[in-house]
């Protein structure tokens, strides 16, 4: 046998070699590592329960997402990246009925719990980690317990005009109270400290503005459990702010609907704010 059909041979033999390990990793199997996209509950020594995907990592809502639609579009969803659970089934604790999905105007896929868009913080680099609570006084983490929550939007009368939070006609995005749902609470004018001075005893007006029965619970970070209290109305446990019991208004169909500031007419039933003036 020749020198040079030695060499050729042994050529051969190794592209053969290279061939068949080269097929064997092109029709192999590549495992993703398994990471669990579901609706989780979670212990936090500050916070108390918060949501968290399957890894532990913390989940926040968008005050602005006032209409359960997610307005962070854009630049926004880079600090704020959309969180969705192709599982949606609750974790014990949780309602399956409080947990949806909506799709975003980009097509993406997104969990809502309560009505609230889900998300995730980039500042948190790692599971347990709840460093975006109260960013720009808009982002809260998402919990379970809130006995309210925040929105912030252009307030809508039922006569369909804009009005800001001073009860008078304008432009203007206003951050007021809602319960953990989103449904906008307002306060009745003529009410006294911690006295209901609305809803009679035969409960004949409660469905035209609703008592919001509550217990105390947990608040968003902007606010303080102190400012709330909890008073006996007609037999009803009605919840407080700052002395103002609080009230639905039953015309209000939907989460993010603030038809009740015009009606009868401005200022008789304004929502409420962080700069509400106490009742004494």
């Amino acid at each position: 046998m020749s020198t040079l059909f030695k060499k050729m041979l042994v050529l051969c033999s190794v592209t053969a070699v290279l061939f068949t390990a080269c097929s064997k990793k092109k029709n192999e199997v590549i495992k993703e590592p398994e990471v669990s996209l579901d609706l989780k509950l979670a212990a936090s020594a500050s916070f108390g329960n918060v949501l968290t995907d399957g890894t532990g990592k913390t989940l926040y809502c968008f005050v602005k997402d006032a209409n359960s639609t997610s307005v962070c579009v854009d630049g926004c969803l880079v600090t704020w990246p959309v969180y969705y659970a192709a599982n949606g089934n609750p974790p014990s604790g949780l309602d399956a009925a409080d947990i949806a999905t909506i799709t975003r105007a980009d097509g993406k896929k997104q969990t809502t719990y309560k009505g609230w868009p889900l998300y995730y913080y980039n500042g948190d680099k790692a599971k347990e980690e709840i460093k975006g609570d109260g960013v720009g006084g808009a982002w809260f983490v998402a919990k379970p317990d809130y006995s309210v929550m925040m929105a912030s939007k252009q307030l809508v009368g039922m006569d369909g005009k804009n009005y800001t939070a001073d009860a008078k006609e304008g432009d203007g995005v206003t951050l007021y109270l809602t319960d953990a749902k989103g449904r906008t609470l307002y306060a009745f004018t003529p009410d006294t400290f911690n006295k209901n001075n609305f809803t009679k005893p035969d409960l004949s007006n409660n469905a035209v503005w609703p008592i919001f029965e509550s217990a105390i619970l947990n608040v968003p970070s902007v606010l303080s459990k102190d400012m709330l209290a909890v008073i006996t109305s007609v037999g009803k446990s009605q919840l407080t702010y700052k002395g103002h019991p609080l009230y639905y208004f039953g015309s209000d169909a939907a989460k993010g609907e603030t038809k009740g500031v015009s009606v009868p007419k401005p200022g008789v039933w304004p929502v409420l704010t962080l700069n509400t003036v106490p009742l004494q």
